[in-house]
């Protein structure tokens, strides 16, 4: 009994010196828990990688490649080229698409947003070569842009030879370029349109219609999923992507060459748990917060003062649990500014400092323009200083 008294005062000594120390809760990653062939695990906002096993090693991917597609896509909408109402005739190339496919008849005209739903939802190869015939003329010209692209992102150990991801000779890329591209990705409000629909229709012109199911599951089964693709060839195994946000914090994982479709869920599951359970990302700098909104003096200007504030929120990521950071920040900012001013010109620094370490900056830049004070607001000046005289 005395035993049992002592054990059970020990464990409890053990725990609350954890809880302090800031061990508690924190298990490695471990390689041999994963059977995928690769897999990487990052802060989306700090961009900290928390594990990753061959994540620059290059393999086929699958359909994982559509991320790419998907990407130039919601540019090409962002930046007015493209809209989401516009009709796309299907060429016979793009209806004759094998593998996972929604069936666009030749000749059907379907809006960018439903064929643009159909590949982010049901990773549909048919509607993902009429999105890139739309924008290039041809596959081929659309899989240049793709690799441009993929080069800017710094994606160097990723090649593109389709917009698919159907099988293709020298066609590769990495679990760390797929979570940079999926981050880039989760960044337009077009992409999350339709990454978080389970189920839905797509409506052919001659009246049939195709019911799209989501390809990644997480999105009904993991808390907080709310964007992915998933990909599975013979010879890329099976190969999910998956970002999720609970609070401040959104994780990016991925798992390349899984032996199941299952084991890939199960394995990505895994990682982001392991990155919410251990981790926590705290907002240092709020972009909108009256905390951060400074206002400098004009000089020469018809407005005496100009307010700013950053571009950027910025985050800090900490181990939980663990009480040992200091986490701080300094402004660098101009003393005054002289007109003209044009809104965004950028007048100061932020910094997040941690344990002594920058770790992030944004600029602080102007919310409005303040123009030249003229001839007569000269003489206007004056006379105020007349009448105070």
């Amino acid at each position: 009994m005395k035993f049992n008294r002592f054990f059970i005062l020990l464990l409890a000594f053990f725990t609350i010196f954890s809880i302090i120390f800031g061990n508690y809760g924190v298990a490695e990653a471990k390689e041999e828990d994963y059977t995928a062939r690769a897999y990487y695990l990052i802060d989306y906002n700090t961009g900290t990688v928390l594990s990753e096993k061959n994540s620059n090693d290059k393999f086929p991917v699958a359909s994982i490649v559509k991320l790419m597609t998907i990407e130039l896509v919601c540019e090409e909408i962002e930046s007015g080229n493209l809209s989401i109402d516009e009709m796309v005739t299907a060429s016979s190339n793009s209806a004759s698409m094998g593998g996972s496919q929604v069936f666009i008849e030749e000749g059907g005209q379907y809006s960018v947003g439903d064929l643009l739903k159909s590949t982010i939802i049901s990773s549909a190869n048919d509607a993902s070569v009429a999105l890139a015939e739309r924008i290039s003329g041809s596959e081929s010209e659309f899989v240049h842009l793709m690799n441009k692209k993929a080069m800017e992102l710094g994606l160097d150990n990723t090649f593109y030879v389709n917009c698919t991801g159907l099988p293709a000779v020298g066609q590769f890329s990495c679990a760390r370029d797929t979570a940079v591209l999926l981050k880039k990705v989760s960044s337009h409000d077009v992409y999350h349109q339709y990454s978080t629909i389970w189920m839905d229709t797509l409506s052919h012109p001659k009246g049939r219609e195709s019911e799209l199911v989501n390809t990644n599951k997480l999105i009904r089964y993991f808390e907080g999923c709310d964007g992915g693709k998933t990909g599975s060839t013979s010879e890329a195994g099976y190969c999910l992507s998956a970002t999720a946000k609970r609070g401040d914090m959104r994780l990016i994982g991925v798992v390349l060459g899984a032996e199941n479709s299952k084991l890939r869920f199960a394995e990505t599951s895994k990682l982001l748990n392991y990155g919410f359970s251990n981790f926590e990302n705290k907002k240092v700098v709020d972009k909108d917060s009256s905390k951060f909104a400074y206002t400098i003096p004009v000089k020469h200007g018809k407005e005496k003062s100009v307010s700013a504030s950053p571009i950027d929120d910025l985050f800090a990521l900490s181990k939980k649990h663990d009480s040992t950071d200091t986490i701080e920040t300094k402004v660098e900012i101009a003393d005054s500014v002289c007109a003209p001013i044009t809104k965004g010109d950028r007048v100061g620094t932020i910094y997040v400092i941690k344990n002594g370490q920058v770790i992030a900056e944004t600029d602080i830049v102007c919310a409005t323009s303040v123009d030249s004070q003229d001839y007569l607001d000269n003489i206007d000046n004056i006379i105020d200083q007349w009448k105070i005289k």
